[in-house]
């Protein structure tokens, strides 16, 4: 079955901020934790290094409506570099109290840019920057 996904890249905390999307949206990881070290290495290719053999290749969280994240660290030794966030998850939960909750959850050491209030165009809406960076919106069309 098709479908679309929306893929973050860290600065080496990726288990960390998946760990703390599990416990958010009280789901389970598609499959295990890749790791780099996970990958057998080319012929002529020297071993990972030990910190980034450990770090992140490949996770998957589904949240809402079966959306799917995924995400890895992406090491600056293989040529990435994290420009910063040009994406937003827009979140759109079934009631305002599980839009609250989410919101709640999703603010702890983050910065909060909208608290969520009924909006003119009839939803319940708010927006915050979380703890890794990551922007997401609330739009609850739910009375």
């Amino acid at each position: 079955m098709a479908r679309v996904s929306t893929y973050f890249h860290f600065a080496g905390n990726a288990e960390e901020a998946f760990l703390f999307y599990r416990s958010v949206f009280q789901t389970e990881f598609v499959g295990p934790i890749v790791r780099f070290g996970d990958l057998p290495c080319q012929p002529g290719q020297p071993p990972w290094p030990p910190g980034q053999a450990r770090q992140v290749m490949n996770i998957s969280l589904p949240i809402l409506g079966g959306h799917v994240i995924m995400g890895n660290d992406a090491p600056a030794s293989m040529g990435r570099r994290i420009q910063g966030n040009n994406v937003t998850m827009n979140l759109e939960p079934d009631s305002r109290a599980e839009t609250d909750r989410l919101f709640a959850a999703l603010k702890e050491g983050g910065k909060v840019e909208w608290a969520p209030a009924e909006m003119p165009w009839g939803a319940y809406w708010g927006s915050l920057i979380d703890r890794y960076g990551n922007e997401w919106m609330f739009s609850c069309t739910a009375k």
